[in-house]
């Protein structure tokens, strides 16, 4: 077995653990253990050879050097924090985007991922108490100042992206504002919305994958259904980002099949899941997340009018 079999995304996993604890346990000593440690952790950084795309876990130092290298996209991924489900934690909408940016601006090869923004425009729910929420006007003041800090910062390229559905509106029209005030300065800023629903002429990653889920057998759904959960368990699920033991009983708000209203003699189910979420896997996750890199890539080079650069390895 390699290490490259044992060692995955830069953590050690449970294999792995197992191997150094058996060591030790079996009287190999502590040395041989350590050693094994070492040789894991050499292994990693040798696979880990992907630049530094975050910009919260950068140096200004670097920063500046990024931007003179050509990376002069910043990408504002707006979060949210939410009730998703009794299975899923609330940060969910935090986790997304912050791999799923982190994700677009290596595939881009000349952006940085902004500090995910952790608010969306919601309302707060004392049914439900997992959700903090912003105005839409103050979620759309607090994208205009820090896509306008960026551009200040050095940035030629601003790309505003949500992945929550409240706010959607807002970015859209911010982009539009934002774009005419700079692009007589050759700045642009423009809005991304492929990464989630896009339009009906143009539908985006979430509502393709919806109607890929539909003609595959998979139930109707919505929030914290099979699409949400799916995304979580792949991103997360071993960080402790879904509770994999109630998602077999992961059933909320019943949901008719697309064009069909609600059948009104089915009883509510008020627990924060709409549809059915039972078959919610890594798997489906996977390629859920895929589709909205990808989607993205394509829109944002569409928008900017650049050809596509190679990916990091």
């Amino acid at each position: 077995m390699t290490f490259a079999m044992i060692c995955f995304a830069g953590e050690l996993t449970s294999a792995w653990s197992q191997m150094i604890h058996y060591a030790a346990k079996r009287g190999y000593g502590m040395k041989l253990a350590a050693c094994m440690l070492a040789l894991c952790g050499a292994s990693l950084c040798a696979q880990s050879k992907e630049p530094l795309v975050e910009f919260e876990k950068m140096t200004w130092q670097e920063v500046k050097q990024a931007i003179q290298a050509g990376k002069t996209t910043a990408l504002i991924y707006n979060g949210g924090t939410e009730q998703r489900g009794p299975q899923n934690a609330n940060g969910g909408h935090n986790l997304i985007a912050r791999e799923t940016g982190r994700r677009i601006a290596l595939k881009l090869g000349n952006a940085i991922l902004a500090p995910v923004l952790p608010y969306s425009p919601n309302r707060a729910s004392a049914d439900l108490p997992g959700t903090i929420g912003l105005t839409p006007e103050l979620y759309a003041a607090m994208n205009e100042q820090i896509a306008e800090q960026l551009i200040i910062s050095g940035f030629k390229n601003i790309v505003l992206m949500g992945d929550h559905g409240g706010g959607q509106k807002e970015l859209g029209e911010l982009a539009a504002k934002l774009d005419a005030k700079y692009s007589p300065k050759r700045i642009r800023v423009v809005y991304c919305d492929q990464v989630y629903v896009g339009t009906r002429e143009h539908p985006g990653a979430q509502a393709d994958f919806e109607k890929w889920l539909a003609d595959n057998g998979y139930p109707s759904g919505g929030h914290a259904g099979v699409s949400d959960t799916s995304e979580m368990i792949y991103l997360g699920a071993d960080s402790g980002w879904v509770r994999m033991n109630l998602v077999p009983t992961a059933l909320g708000d019943p949901v008719g099949k697309p064009g069909q209203p609600r059948d009104p003699s089915v009883p509510r189910v008020n627990n924060g899941i709409t549809g059915d979420a039972r078959r919610s896997s890594a798997e489906l996750g996977k390629k859920f997340i895929e589709m909205k890199v990808d989607y993205a890539v394509r829109q944002i080079n569409q928008l900017l009018d650049v050809k596509p650069t190679a990916t990091a390895q």
